[in-house]
């Protein structure tokens, strides 16, 4: 299967011949399992020492002394120790170092999830029922030149994003920007905001600095495609801008 490859001005100029992973079968379930895992393998594993809040010198009181029946330090003014409840006591339930927090997944899983998903994005469907704008879209898979590798100036990257039909996703992005309930919004997590176009090369040449201040946008190199882009939040079908030489490479990702 052919599809067009555009230039900057949103005209076709060329046509190239679609690798074989856009052709793999849709499979949901590993695109999730392949994201978790994912997202599981960030987690940093933690645990309390066995002896917190038990570095006391601490007894027994017994009955009789009208006071309750619980572990005090030795010395005046016996406060309560050792104890869940007691100020500097131990934890009741606290976290295990051997708690399983990983989800694992095989490599040929991983490698059939990163294929399906790359797939995903050449369905006008799935890019449209993950919220994206695609009204303006000339093509799915939408392939450019390689000369935007080397654009890296925002503005001129926001005209070439105009005229390839991507800039109302953008501006969807931007509108969907809102702050974070709870404490997360303390901790660097302030603004949660959708995710707008991926654009895909074969290697930066400044198009990271163009185009990663628009809201939403991510770039990658083909090398470093994950199923984690393709698919946010476990959804694949996220709109996606190929370059031509990105398409190359992606013809030894069956091999």
């Amino acid at each position: 299967m052919k599809v067009k490859v555009f230039n900057l001005e949103g005209e076709p100029v060329d046509e190239v011949e679609l690798p074989e992973v856009f052709s793999t079968p849709f499979r949901p379930d590993l695109i999730r399992r392949a994201v978790i895992a994912s997202w599981t393998h960030r987690v940093q594993p933690q645990g309390r020492s066995p002896f917190a809040g038990k570095r006391r010198v601490t007894e027994n009181i017994g009955k009789g002394h009208g006071m309750a029946r619980v572990e005090r330090i030795k010395t005046s003014p016996r406060f309560a120790a050792f104890v869940p409840f007691a100020r500097g006591g131990r934890r009741t339930h606290p976290p295990k170092v051997e708690k399983k927090i990983r989800e694992g997944i095989n490599k040929k899983e991983r490698k059939l999830a990163l294929m399906s998903a790359i797939a995903a994005t050449a369905n006008p469907d799935l890019v449209r029922s993950r919220g994206h704008i695609v009204d303006n879209v000339p093509s799915f898979p939408l392939v450019v030149t390689d000369d935007l590798e080397k654009v890296f100036k925002t503005a001129q990257t926001r005209e070439i994003f105009r005229k390839l039909g991507l800039w109302d996703d953008i501006e969807r992005a931007k509108r969907s920007t809102k702050i974070r309930a709870g404490k997360g919004k303390m901790r660097g997590r302030r603004y949660k905001r959708a995710k707008g176009p991926l654009v895909v090369v074969a290697k930066n040449e400044g198009i990271v600095q163009g185009a990663r201040n628009h809201p939403g946008v991510d770039v990658v190199t083909v090398d470093n495609l994950s199923v984690e882009l393709l698919a946010p939040g476990t959804h694949p079908g996220r709109l996606t801008l190929w370059t031509k030489g990105a398409l190359e490479k992606l013809k030894e990702l069956q091999r």
